[in-house]
């Protein structure tokens, strides 16, 4: 019997991951922010670098809104439901945020407005782990990450979140097992980071046969430029073999 090819349809999911490792930063398409807050370690409080939050707090020194841990929640639901650009940097404590000085203040500034730093996106004050920056017009999220392997917890993680939720079959002891999910390590990752320098397309499927099994497709698209043109081209693109096939059983 011939082999079923799958079509869009079949798949759960798809990311495109284009890694720069030099300058420390990922360009996502696909990526929401409530997907990356429910795949990073807990972050305290975030500045916002681009735009105003009612639901804030003020801070006078900056004279910039932030989100305090206990807001963030509500603050994900809302900017899930606009279609606004965001850019922010994650910080443990206001005091640090007050000792900022008027250059590294002009600094957070460019930063917001130009989604790239002046010199570095990491500021030793706020001990930031994280840049924040999302394109509503060109459906794409950068990040930095202070340390690369965040990348690979950060992606290894929604992977793992999206099988969860497409893992059982409904049934009472499918729930109580855990164990019987499948998941994927954030070191095992580490091993593809090429194709993702690269560029490339992460699609998720369940498998048929045997039950509560998936598979991820890794295709490199060194040839795109533009996120949203890998979009307009998917169903070609899903047609073509992947470069790697990991298998979640």
């Amino acid at each position: 019997m011939a082999k079923k090819h799958k079509t869009a349809d079949d798949y759960l999911y798809h990311l495109f991951i284009h890694m720069n490792a030099v300058n420390q930063f990922v360009i996502f398409s696909g990526l929401t922010l409530k997907q990356f807050f429910g795949a990073v370690e807990s972050i305290k409080n975030i500045l916002l670098l681009n735009q105003s939050y009612e639901d804030g707090l003020f801070n006078m020194h900056t004279q910039l809104d932030y989100i305090p841990g206990d807001e963030i929640k509500n603050f994900v639901k809302k900017m899930e439901d606009s279609n606004r650009d965001l850019c922010w940097v994650d910080f443990s404590d206001e005091k640090q945020v007050n000792q900022l000085t008027p250059m590294e203040q002009a600094e957070l500034l460019y930063l917001g407005h130009k989604k790239e730093p002046v010199t570095s996106p990491f500021f030793p004050k706020l001990k930031n782990r994280y840049v924040y920056c999302s394109s509503a017009n060109e459906q794409t999220t950068k990040v930095y990450f202070r340390f690369l392997e965040d990348f690979e917890m950060l992606v290894s993680t929604l992977i793992n979140n999206i099988i969860k939720e497409n893992g059982g079959n409904g049934g009472f002891w499918r729930r109580k097992s855990k164990e019987r999910i499948p998941k994927i390590e954030a070191a095992d990752l580490k091993a593809y980071r090429h194709y993702f320098k690269e560029g490339a397309l992460v699609s998720i499927y369940k498998a048929e046969k045997p039950k509560n099994h998936f598979g991820v497709e890794i295709r490199t698209l060194s040839d795109y430029d533009y996120p949203d043109e890998v979009w307009n081209d998917l169903i070609m693109i899903l047609k073509q073999d992947y470069d790697e096939l990991i298998k979640l059983q």
